[in-house]
């Protein structure tokens, strides 16, 4: 009984040290399929059940531009932010969409030759979209050229693109993480992880390469050598990051996982400087929330936004 009290005392001083976010603004009530903030977090992208994709003015917390792609009840699965905020890319099963965020006007849209799964885009434009049969297409709009990567054996789960849109990483099902020229679709590198890959992630210089797995291995690699720079050093035996950036001149790694955590890694030795936890709304019944992206608001402030619908920030200094 005594041991049963201590445990239950040591549980409630743990969750009152969890820190709460210091605000939150609820973008959406209604159910989100994806969300993309901004790099300097004054945007975000929200795909909703029913009112399309909102584009927000995070610094007037009002709706910018509402877009839809196709008819009827919105299913845009993934979105992506260019770093520059130039540009949006939406991405349905059957489709891809292209928008440019001065005019909030489609630059263009795409038939997929397969069901699409995941998507990025670059400062000039430049979109890829990984397939669920393996390949990456890789369009630049302007000079209306395509390309088809084939370097995967089973679905890509993810693709980030370099901010001149010239590099290309991906990672799928088939463990592979793979470092390829965006233009040519020509490798450069490929690394194998220890089982299916959920994230893949380039600096914009596309000097580091990020990738991790189901099973919580995390590594980040030197792109020009192709060596290891660091692994994550994560404690549990399954980790899962849903989102992932770099910031602070990539000093540092902010993730978020399917499981309603952001974490703060140091970039160079792999340590977990800092983790919080999002929110869930008090009238929705699902208990569980996805952090899609994740940003720097300011140099003590980090911001989130999660399946929810939620958008939340917190102080963090180190």
């Amino acid at each position: 009984m005594v041991r049963v009290l201590m445990l239950l005392f040591y549980s409630s001083l743990l969750l009152g040290c969890q820190k709460s976010a210091q605000e939150v603004l609820q973008l959406t009530q209604e159910a989100s399929y994806s969300a993309s903030l901004s790099q300097d977090a004054k945007l975000a992208i929200v795909s909703t059940a029913r009112q399309g994709v909102q584009v927000w003015d995070l610094e007037k917390n009002a709706i910018r531009y509402t877009w839809h792609q196709g008819e009827g009840k919105s299913n845009v699965i993934a979105t992506a932010l260019s770093a520059n905020s130039a540009y949006a890319a939406t991405l349905t099963n059957q489709s891809l969409g292209l928008w440019s965020l001065a005019t909030g006007k489609s630059v263009g849209w795409w038939s997929l030759p397969a069901s699409g799964q995941t998507v990025a885009v670059a400062n000039t434009g430049q979109v890829l979209v990984g397939l669920v049969d393996g390949s990456v297409l890789s369009l630049a709009h302007d000079r209306q050229s395509l390309i088809k990567f084939l370097g995967h054996t089973e679905k890509v789960t993810s693709v980030s693109v370099s901010a001149d849109g010239q590099y290309a990483l991906s990672g799928g099902n088939d463990a592979q993480v793979i470092l390829w020229h965006a233009q040519t679709g020509q490798p450069i590198h490929r690394w194998l992880m220890k089982s299916r890959v959920t994230k893949v992630l380039l600096n914009d210089d596309a000097s580091i390469s990020f990738a991790s797995d189901i099973m919580g291995n995390a590594s980040l690699w030197h792109s020009q050598s192709g060596k290891l720079k660091t692994q994550l050093d994560i404690k549990r035996r399954q980790m899962t990051f849903s989102a992932a950036r770099f910031i602070d001149q990539d000093k540092y790694l902010l993730t978020g996982t399917p499981s309603k955590e952001v974490f703060l890694w140091d970039s160079k030795t792999g340590k977990k400087i800092a983790r919080r936890q999002v929110q869930v709304t008090k009238d929705n019944q699902n208990r569980g929330a996805v952090v899609y992206s994740v940003a720097r608001q300011s140099p003590s402030r980090l911001v989130s936004i999660s399946s929810q619908g939620l958008l939340e920030s917190w102080d963090i200094t180190h």
